[in-house]
């Protein structure tokens, strides 16, 4: 695994990314012109309360906290959804004929049942 957030002083502040998440995402921003990486945020949505954004950054914004992802790419994360990621594990995993990330996040203490969004206390 793969710990993005190195300079995080707390372990368990830290996002980390399983090789097989790294290895897609930066496949995926190898194909995108300009992107200097992913943004990652919550919003609100769902019947449980929020949901994962996952979006190219082509433009970094004042309020993003910033992780090395690669050499060429960075993690970004919109800094008033970082309470709701910090200490999270990003995996990528084949479920059936497809892939998905699957977001293990230790703050989240309940999800809807079709998965969409999910509760923190």
């Amino acid at each position: 695994m793969s710990n993005v957030g190195r300079h995080v002083s707390k372990p368990n502040e830290v996002i980390t990314l399983s090789e097989a998440a790294r290895a897609h995402v930066v496949a995926y921003l190898a194909g995108q012109k300009d992107s200097q990486g992913i943004r990652l945020s919550v919003k609100k949505t769902g019947c449980s309360g929020l949901s994962y954004v996952v979006d190219r950054v082509f433009t970094v914004e004042e309020s993003d906290l910033v992780f090395p992802l690669t050499e060429s790419y960075t993690l970004f994360v919109d800094k008033s959804s970082y309470p709701f990621l910090k200490g999270m594990t990003i995996d990528y995993v084949k479920e059936g004929f497809n892939y998905k990330f699957v977001f293990n996040n230790p703050n989240q203490s309940g999800e809807c049942g079709c998965g969409e969004s999910f509760t923190v206390d």
